[in-house]
């Protein structure tokens, strides 16, 4: 079988590149060898390579940034994938698309389930939402959504990373303890997204590493188990503060744990609990001599 991965230069697409199946025929561009939002240039390379399914890892993820350039946004996360969309609907070609958390407001009390009626309060989370909904009518039952959170990984821009090198400069920091959700490691996801892409599943999914923390219960955690590997000398001390004190471009959600309950049993896997991936998290920046 035939794979495109686009967006292969972040977390997610070296996560899935590490994580290909040995039968898998493989082909990965980064946003600079292909701009998904080109219709001309995507044509180009479904036609070349032909591929049986692209797995959409390319997005405009800086959520801040997004405010102040809500077209960069648009372009990856809502034109980009009707694009691909698009010329998968021309070509036969299935589609797995990445999306977020973000499309939902917080106000739920309880996990949000994948028919849970999206509300997005940011730029970030509105265009995503937008790409979602261009992939679904345009493929309809030849295209997979899988909605994911907090992603991390111990290369690229992330808060698990940022949290490490802080932690390394800084003996304090203050960290929002009024934002829930879960932390879910790439590595995690590119597996899930491989199981779900191969076995041609259609609809919208979710998928997170188990349990539930606040920013400030993730970066505890990272310093406590940084500590004991070894990757930090000594515990810096983290403090707990409000989203109110610490003012963002984007208005985030207060409240985004997502119900995977259903992709579980329908992979018949487990997701492990949060901490559990971070420890492993981890242990890769040990072997791998420490963050770039």
């Amino acid at each position: 079988m035939k794979v495109l991965i686009t967006g292969a230069g972040g977390q997610l697409g070296r996560a899935l590149l590490a994580s290909a199946p040995a039968h898998i025929t493989l082909q990965s561009v980064s946003h600079q060898q292909l701009d998904i939002a080109d219709a001309a240039a995507v044509d180009s390379m479904l036609q070349d390579f032909l591929p049986a399914v692209i797995i959409n890892a390319a997005a405009f993820t800086r959520v801040d940034d997004a405010e102040a350039k809500p077209e960069a946004a648009a372009r990856a996360n809502a034109t980009g994938p009707a694009v691909l969309a698009a010329a998968c609907r021309s070509r036969g070609v299935r589609l797995t698309h990445v999306s977020t958390d973000y499309v939902f407001d917080g106000e739920q009390s309880r996990p949000y389930a994948p028919d849970a009626p999206p509300n997005p309060l940011n730029v970030y989370g509105k265009t995503k939402l937008e790409g979602e909904l261009a992939v679904t009518r345009a493929l309809s039952a030849h295209s997979t959504v899988v909605r994911t959170s907090w992603v991390y990984a111990a290369n690229g821009r992330n808060f698990f990373t940022t949290m490490l090198n802080l932690m390394r400069s800084r003996s304090r920091l203050t960290v929002v303890c009024d934002q829930i959700g879960a932390p879910t490691s790439a590595a995690g996801l590119a597996r899930v997204l491989w199981a779900l892409s191969l076995r041609e599943l259609s609809g919208t999914y979710n998928w997170c590493d188990s349990g539930v923390a606040s920013w400030y219960d993730f970066a505890v955690a990272i310093a406590e188990d940084a500590v004991a590997l070894g990757v930090l000398a000594s515990m810096p001390e983290v403090l707990p503060i409000a989203s109110v004190d610490y003012p963002t471009a984007a208005c985030r959600p207060p409240y985004t744990l997502l119900d995977k309950r259903d992709t579980e049993r329908l992979l018949g896997v487990t997701a492990p609990h949060w901490r559990s991936a971070l420890r492993e998290a981890l242990r890769e920046v040990v072997s791998t001599g420490g963050l770039p």
